[in-house]
């Protein structure tokens, strides 16, 4: 019982030392990219048409380091900010085609990572634990949507 008290700080070890290893990875293959950056990048791949105010939640980026990322990324051409047809003073984020290459950089760099990550487990290993992280994070993202009162009932 007392290794599982460890979880939450062996989580947050786990995903601090692996993004610091895609950074060197970033670093030494010339990315000039930081994390936070890639992140943006990534999240905005697989949510085209995304508030500003949404991908920031969905990184994980302050909306100040968000707008900074963002301006870097539309002067290179990898960003297009397009009126919300439904709120006048929003925009809808999209990627240009000139960002098809960064990503499979970025990929490319994260696949690198990460086979370093799971070194010494097997694919049947490294399955269960995507399963098992997976389990987590829905059991984790159904709380988060419950009310707040009817978690304190249950105490």
């Amino acid at each position: 019982m007392q290794r599982l008290r460890n979880f939450g700080f062996l989580l947050k070890g786990v995903s601090a030392l692996a993004g610091r290893n895609f950074e060197r990875h970033a670093a030494d293959l010339g990315l000039g990219l930081d994390l936070a950056q890639c992140k943006v990048l990534v999240h905005l791949s697989r949510n085209e048409g995304v508030s500003q105010s949404r991908l920031a939640e969905l990184s994980e980026t302050t909306p100040m380091t968000l707008v900074r990322i963002l301006d870097r990324m539309e002067l290179d051409r990898w960003l297009e900010r397009r009126p919300d047809p439904s709120d006048r003073r929003a925009h809808r984020l999209f990627l240009t085609a000139a960002a098809a290459p960064v990503l499979e950089r970025i990929w490319a760099i994260a696949d690198r990572a990460r086979e370093e990550a799971f070194t010494g487990l097997s694919q049947a290993e490294r399955n269960r634990l995507m399963d098992l992280l997976e389990h987590i994070h829905a059991n984790l993202a159904a709380l988060e949507s419950r009310p707040a009162l009817a978690q304190q009932g249950e105490r």
